[in-house]
């Protein structure tokens, strides 16, 4: 892997920033609201003790951020690469969240835009693991552009295997 999956990146609303153990009770304050997990394949998330593994997991990721409001420096969220293929030259994006105070704003599509416009310099396709009862998700995908390739067992750190959709977004329909 030639390239880096921690750079910061950002427009005129949002930064990207490379999550450090530092941001923990930060985030922690965003995703301890269950109603942030509730179409999620593991909602009990909101729980500190589930958090701090899947705060771990973001941690040895190594391409985990936190996603930050410029005008305020509020943290939003997170978001993360992972699972890079390199035969393939494809990468994942997901383990995203936002608090509640984010929903319906616009700031996902600008996240992903962000992540997309960065990594398609470097990979043909983004795959996206998306639970299969987390409609949310899917339609904010489906809005990008997203197909839905696949269904798979996915094995998340410290939490229980769900199945989960697997998206795509190729290059040449990134616009």
């Amino acid at each position: 892997m030639n390239f880096s999956v921690q750079p910061v990146l950002e427009n005129d609303k949002l930064q990207l920033i490379p999550l450090q153990q530092g941001d923990f009770e930060s985030l922690y304050e965003v995703a301890s609201d269950p109603k942030v997990w509730e179409q999620h394949p593991n909602k009990d998330r909101y729980k500190r003790e589930v958090f701090e593994s899947f705060f771990q997991g973001a941690m040895e990721s190594g391409g985990a951020f936190k996603i930050v409001e410029k005008a305020t420096g509020d943290i939003l969220g997170s978001s993360r690469y992972y699972n890079f293929d390199e035969n393939d030259h494809h990468i994942f994006v997901g383990y995203t969240f936002y608090g509640t105070k984010s929903w319906g704003k616009g700031i996902n599509p600008q996240v992903k835009k962000l992540m997309l416009d960065y990594i398609f310099q470097f990979v043909d396709k983004v795959h996206f693991h998306i639970g299969k009862e987390n409609f949310r998700s899917q339609t904010a995908l489906e809005r990008l552009g997203g197909k839905k390739i696949a269904e798979e067992e996915v094995a998340y750190f410290a939490e229980p295997t769900r199945t989960n959709f697997v998206y795509e977004i190729k290059k040449e329909d990134w616009v």
